[in-house]
């Protein structure tokens, strides 16, 4: 995703205050357990006021006590009459310390920056209250003098800006912003849809409900960095988007694109994989986040290949993503694309055990989307054919340039040793260049194709056993030659061919023309 100043916040002054405020308040947040009971958690420090492991009916226990006591609460810090407590967050230490974080209204109606954590004691006393804003909240006039249209049409139009394509907000309300300066009553209004590059959107733009001046704008969707454990690449990083809470499968810098779980259906999109964590899959198939991690992981690696590569953004190269549908149908050894979703689908092989989400299938299915968006090959006779085989060799190379990127990593990294990384990298690459001539593979690097020849060399490089066969051939021919010298008074020199043992004005110049036509200069010099 670009660099914007306010695209690119991971979060907004509002968020930013509440939750500084909460660690703040707390020396080492806990980890959500089903254990029990609640006991410290292993870290350096004055174990008193270490976090507690919190099981979920522990954690809501002490929510549901707060927000009983919320009244009172507000009382006891000094909140005034209109002001009311809703508690959202809380942590426990070990001493029986609790740190409690509440959002508040004024009349009714949300505080934006009006978050704070009370830090209560085990006999229940309140110690420190930490607040986002120390201003008094005080707003006279809650009736607007500003239209809810006309914040709308500011949002909106702050959205296109930024490459929405929305014509009307998703919602408005009014709210007391306080994140800044003096509070005052404003509008929050939510545009949606998708930003520029593909990504969802979810600008938040703050208008002064007196004076229609834009306060604050800020992007609810944020772009972060996950772990997915994968069957076939271990463990690997995602970018995946969140929102609020929760964390989702959508890569906000390839495109948007997104990876769904069928879960055993043959239709439609299925469920975007969301969550709370940020870590996917345990690389085994009992957690069915482990297939989609390897297809988002698959299908960012094959976007990253294409692009650095070849340069292309994306299968139609407009820096759209496609998305990916894991779990397809039930037992279905197979994967394939289809154009009239624009995705990618992946079924879990027999027995469901296997999921054929490897990332040189993931490859292979996104270059089936390249060929479709380019060549446009009917997947039928020798155009079917055509189009198979590209997506079988741009998907083995992005799996082969993984391995050798893996292993150039795992070279020293010394100064002393950087020839040594340098070397080893150029044999990695002379090895796939001999192994695709001995095949005699295509080399498709946006040139006409032709016959994979080593340059300098009048041969192409042999397999082994072709090496053999021409080795015998030439002693054969060198025995001839040698015998044909004596009959003809000629000494022989090893090097020489039949051509050198006759007069040079009988010489025939050959002309060798490589296969794409440049003509090729004979050993001697000639054309």
């Amino acid at each position: 995703m670009r660099s914007n100043s306010s695209r690119r916040r991971t979060s907004h002054i509002v968020a930013v205050a509440g939750v500084t405020a909460l660690l703040a308040a707390a020396v080492q947040a806990g980890a959500t357990s089903s254990a029990a009971p609640a006991k410290p958690l292993a870290a350096k420090g004055n174990p008193a006021h270490m976090a507690l492991s919190l099981s979920a009916s522990q954690r809501a226990e002490l929510l549901r006590d707060a927000q009983s006591a919320r009244t009172a609460t507000a009382k006891d810090i000094g909140l005034g009459a209109k002001e009311t407590l809703i508690a959202r967050d809380v942590i426990k230490d070990a001493d029986g310390t609790v740190h409690t974080r509440y959002e508040r209204t004024y009349a009714g109606l949300p505080v934006l920056g009006g978050d704070l954590v009370v830090d209560t004691a085990k006999s229940g006393a309140t110690e420190r209250v930490i607040k986002a804003t120390n201003a008094t909240i005080a707003v006279a006039d809650l009736t607007p003098s500003v239209a809810t249209a006309t914040a709308e049409k500011q949002a909106v139009s702050r959205a296109k800006a930024l490459g929405s394509t929305k014509s009307a907000a998703d919602s408005a309300r009014k709210v007391i912003w306080a994140a800044s300066g003096k509070p005052v009553l404003a509008y929050e209004t939510v545009v949606g849809g998708l930003q520029d590059d593909g990504t969802p959107n979810q600008l938040h733009v703050i208008t002064d409900a007196a004076t229609g001046k834009k306060l604050y704008e800020y992007q609810g969707i944020e772009n972060a960095t996950g772990t997915g454990n994968t069957q076939y690449s271990g463990t690997v990083s995602l970018t995946t988007t969140q929102s609020g809470s929760n964390y989702n499968l959508t890569d906000g810098d390839r495109g948007g694109h997104k990876t769904y779980n069928l879960n055993h259906g043959t239709s439609g999109t299925g469920t975007l994989f969301s969550q709370t964590s940020n870590t996917w899959g345990n690389g085994t198939t009992s957690n069915a986040a482990t297939a989609g991690a390897d297809a988002h992981y698959g299908a960012a690696e094959t976007w990253d290949f294409y692009k650095n590569t070849f340069g292309r953004s994306g299968i139609k190269n407009n820096g759209v993503g496609a998305y990916s549908r894991v779990h397809y149908g039930n037992s279905y050894v197979n994967a394939f694309w289809d154009d009239s979703c624009f995705c990618m689908t992946y079924g879990d092989g027999s027995g469901n055990a296997d999921p054929l989400t490897a990332l040189d299938v993931a490859g292979h299915e996104m270059s089936h989307g390249v060929t479709s968006n380019t060549a446009g090959l009917n997947y039928t006779g020798e155009s079917g054919g055509l189009n198979e085989a590209t997506s079988d060799i741009f998907g083995t190379g992005r799996r082969v340039l993984r391995q050798q990127q893996q292993r150039c990593r795992r070279l020293p990294h010394r100064r002393e040793d950087r020839h040594q990384r340098r070397r080893h990298a150029a044999a990695l690459h002379g090895q796939a260049e001999q192994g695709r001539r001995q095949r005699g593979q295509l080399v498709l690097g946006g040139r006409q194709p032709r016959r994979a020849l080593l340059v300098g060399r009048r041969q192409p490089l042999l397999l082994p056993a072709e090496r053999g066969q021409r080795r015998q051939g030439h002693q054969r021919r060198q025995l001839q030659l040698a015998h044909l010298g004596r009959a003809s008074g000629h000494r022989h020199r090893p090097g020489q061919g039949a051509a050198d043992l006759v007069p040079r004005a009988h010489h025939e110049v050959h002309v060798h023309h490589q296969l794409r036509g440049g003509p090729h200069r004979d050993a001697r010099g000639g054309r």
